[in-house]
């Protein structure tokens, strides 16, 4: 009898151990309506009637002039940006992710690039630029992973600001306008004629507001 009994108790706690199928769930075919019905939103950049000449990626510095040091203004992506209508050209870099804009201003005929410190993947230039709202004059260096972005930089800097210089009266109104920025970093000036020139000076630039800040 113990022979018998064994191999049944054996036989009930085999089926018992057994998985049994998952049931899957019947697909009705009705419609699933989400919750919450997101609507799509157009951002507006302010490039929008700009072509693109240059697009690279690049890790930006500012030189802070009261603690004599690099800072970090940001890692995003640089462009060079021409208007369609007037032909002027800026750079803007802004921010991955954030978009926040960490550089605008115009390339004019006396922008110049130079190689940082004998490091061939990064470059320093000077410009009065309107990242945070107001003209400042600023110290920049840009660092790039390769070589090779650094250079095409610096060549279509380059080729811009002899484009520019043989503009004709481009190249008049782009020296008024050099002249009009410089007239912000000069030293000795009447307290009223400083404001009087940054006036001018973002009339003429004509800056685009970011809208995704």
């Amino acid at each position: 009898m113990a022979n018998v009994a064994e191999p049944a108790a054996r036989n009930r706690e085999e089926e018992e151990e057994e998985p049994h199928p998952a049931v899957e769930d019947e697909d009705t075919g009705a419609p699933v309506v989400p919750i919450v019905r997101l609507e799509e939103v157009s951002v507006v950049t302010g490039e929008e009637n700009e072509e693109i000449l240059l697009n690279l990626k690049a890790k930006l510095y500012r030189f802070d002039m009261e603690g004599n040091q690099w800072k970090e203004r940001g890692v995003g992506t640089v462009k060079l940006l021409k208007d369609k209508v007037n032909g002027k050209v800026r750079l803007v870099m802004r921010q991955n992710k954030t978009l926040k804009i960490c550089a605008n201003h115009l390339v004019l005929p006396t922008f110049s690039v130079q190689e940082h410190h004998g490091n061939d993947k990064s470059c320093v230039w000077h410009a009065a630029d309107f990242a945070d709202g107001e003209l400042k004059d600023q110290t920049f260096c840009i660092r790039f992973p390769s070589v090779q972005s650094c250079k095409a930089f610096k060549d279509k800097i380059e080729e811009i600001t002899e484009s520019v210089a043989q503009g004709g009266g481009e190249s008049e109104e782009a020296n008024t306008a050099a002249s009009l920025l410089e007239n912000l970093s000069v030293e000795g000036k009447d307290s009223e004629e400083k404001p009087k020139a940054k006036e001018e000076a973002l009339s003429y630039v004509g800056e685009k507001k970011d809208d995704t800040e």
